[in-house]
């Protein structure tokens, strides 16, 4: 029988996926993060339903022919065509308001890491199963940092893209729910960040050369998290 991780990988790919069912069957933590990366696949789904209007071409007025000479039709298009230039231009017009309201090169890295867990919500599972030691190993190798189990039970590790850079990303058992945490070596910040979204709140605190996110319910308290986070992390980069 597939373990987690290796059940999780399917589904981050195919969320319809019948594969690992006898894995599924058998553990609640996989079928909650299946379920909410169906919904997340429903909501991208909704979101890319687009409903093109109806071509409908202007009535000329009635105009006097007794001295306008008459020419053989010629059509540029036929109704096809313009059904597609129809669906083009309602098309390029969704995409330049969707892309106009937040350019992503000047998004913060705030508004990057809020988006980055928009699109993974099966990670935050509440769990008691900690990752493998291997997982962990993978995920946070030694060439980026060392790091033990002292910043709480760590139930979620894989390799994200933050800002263009590959991170690894976290979860770990607050008080009040999944917490998530991003480690960003090379990535300095001047100083904290709070980050705010829908129902959440977080931090992104300078560590050496590197920053780290903390990223929790609302009314989480991450300042004892922050602490321990902290001293279990060292970059080696």
């Amino acid at each position: 029988m597939m373990n987690c991780d290796e059940y999780r990988q399917l589904v981050t790919a195919d969320p319809a996926t019948e594969d690992g069912g006898e894995h599924l069957a058998a553990c609640g933590d996989c079928q909650a993060f299946r379920q909410g990366a169906i919904e997340f696949d429903r909501r991208i789904e909704r979101a890319l339903s687009l409903s093109v209007p109806e071509l409908r071409i202007p009535e000329l007025p009635d105009v006097d022919t007794s001295n306008v000479t008459r020419l053989a039709p010629k059509r540029r298009f036929t109704a096809p065509a313009w059904l597609a230039i129809a669906a083009t231009v309602t098309l390029a017009a969704f995409l330049g308001l969707q892309l106009g309201n937040e350019d992503v090169a000047e998004m913060t890295l705030a508004d990057q890491i809020l988006d980055h867990l928009d699109h993974e919500p099966g990670a935050l599972v509440v769990s008691d199963k900690p990752v493998s030691d291997a997982r962990l190993n993978r995920v946070v190798p030694a060439r980026i940092a060392n790091m033990d189990h002292s910043a709480g039970l760590i139930t979620y590790a894989k390799t994200c893209r933050i800002n263009g850079v590959e991170v690894p990303h976290l979860v770990i058992q607050g008080e009040r729910g999944p917490v998530t945490i991003l480690l960003m070596p090379g990535q300095a910040v001047d100083g904290p960040q709070s980050i705010s979204g829908d129902s959440v709140n977080g931090v992104i605190i300078p560590v050496g050369d590197g920053s780290i996110a903390i990223i929790g319910e609302d009314g989480e308290r991450l300042g004892r998290i922050e602490d321990k986070v902290k001293s279990s992390v060292t970059w080696t980069t």
